[in-house]
């Protein structure tokens, strides 16, 4: 029962998940028709996309500090009740303030208290396979995006970009429901050591390992959001592509990728881990390093064949790395800290990373957003020197060895 109960835990998580990211990745694939009927400019859209990352990246540590103290079950619940409300009411939207409350500040907020207690229940119910629990709850950020490309481009150009934010507000709002009910009796609230947030923020900040995979990250997500957020407008300005085709395009073959790379880096890592915990690390390194080319070749290949090959191939690594982000940390945080850590990391990626979708804005009059793309390139590179740097100077002196009875030592 234990072990079909864990299974359950992931399954209902890895479907709010999937709303997690289908319903953030909504705007970007309306964007055009916003654009068209408000006569909002570039720069307005990118700065709507970056108040919601800043927002989640703000109120994310606060989320991850709540996490390690009250009912994970809770959290998650209210967590998707709230941003699906805030998805509806964005439908509604007709000014630049409006759709940066709801949309910026109400989805973002929203968002923000899902993924801390979610990673930290997930990583406590699979201690033996972490990677590969871990794994596969990522792999419904990729299903949520392919597939609100897909439906939400198709239903923008059938009835209107406004019914697209109805009817994922009302999925997600029946599905708040659903885990209320199926974890009301079953998930059990774990009591952790009290500790304050700043005494949690004294003991990671003399973790340096847990410093530069947090750096690491906010490179990958500062790449992640600009990509997510213009990418689909690339395909309707450069190729010529319909809303639903270029939402597809956009995000179906990079994240068809990712699917089969968080797959394949999970059972990776897990299997090397168990002797040498140092290669979650690695793999991740590798994958960012690797995936960088790729990134170059998305916004500068001159066809559509070319672009979707290299977001497919940008997908695999992007994949190898997601499947290690929160399992390569615990390898150096205590478990009474799971949840504290995994916020502080998301706060500092995500407020970094909400520069991206701004920058791109501002830039895509003058460079355009081909060469703005592709330019992303570094931001990748430079998240592989940092982890090289943890695996080679701290990761072994920031060790935490977790024993049978949920001990920790300190290496």
């Amino acid at each position: 029962m234990k072990k079909g109960y864990k299974w359950l835990i992931l399954f209902l998580l890895w479907w709010a998940y999937f709303l997690n990211q289908a319903d953030r990745q909504l705007f970007s694939i309306v964007l055009p028709q916003i654009k068209a009927e408000l006569q909002l400019t570039d720069t307005q859209l990118g700065l709507i996309a970056s108040i919601l990352t800043w927002t989640f990246g703000l109120l994310v540590p606060v989320a991850g500090f709540i996490g390690d103290k009250v009912s994970r079950k809770k959290m998650i619940g209210f967590s998707l009740l709230f941003w699906s409300l805030a998805t509806i009411l964005t439908g509604f939207c007709s000014t630049l303030l409006q759709f940066i409350f709801l949309r910026g500040v109400a989805t973002g907020g929203g968002e923000a208290f899902y993924a801390p207690a979610a990673n930290s229940l997930i990583s406590d119910e699979h201690q033996k396979n972490k990677s590969l629990g871990l794994a596969i709850h990522q792999t419904a950020v990729y299903c949520g995006i392919i597939l609100s490309g897909l439906i939400a481009g198709y239903i923008a150009e059938t009835y209107g970009w406004r019914s697209a934010f109805y009817l994922f507000g009302i999925f997600g709002v029946l599905i708040s429901v659903i885990i209320f009910f199926y974890f009301k009796n079953d998930i059990p609230v774990r009591a952790t050591q009290p500790l304050s947030v700043f005494s949690v923020g004294k003991v990671l900040i003399k973790k340096s390992t847990f410093i530069l995979l947090t750096l690491a990250f906010g490179c990958m997500v500062f790449v992640n959001i600009g990509y997510l957020t213009w990418m689909p407008s690339l395909m309707v300005e450069k190729f010529h592509l319909s809303l639903s085709q270029a939402g597809f395009s956009a995000l179906f073959y990079h994240h068809a990728g990712a699917f089969l790379g968080v797959i394949f880096g999970g059972q990776l890592a897990d299997r090397f881990a168990k002797t040498k915990p140092i290669y979650r690390l690695l793999v991740q390194s590798v994958a960012l390093f690797a995936g960088a080319p790729f990134i170059y070749w998305v916004g500068m290949s001159d066809t559509l064949t070319i672009s979707c090959l290299a977001l497919f191939l940008f997908g695999i690594f992007r994949g190898i790395y997601d499947a290690n982000i929160y399992a390569s940390i615990y390898e150096v945080v205590s478990p009474s800290m799971k949840s504290s850590a995994t916020g502080i990391m998301i706060m500092f990626a995500f407020i970094a990373g909400a520069f991206s979708p701004l920058l791109l804005g501002v830039l895509k009059p003058t460079l355009g957003l081909s060469v703005g793309i592709s330019s992303l390139w570094v931001s990748y590179f430079l998240g592989g020197v940092f982890i090289m740097i943890a695996i080679v100077r701290f990761f072994r002196k920031d060790r935490i060895v977790h024993t049978e009875f949920n001990t920790v030592i300190e290496k």
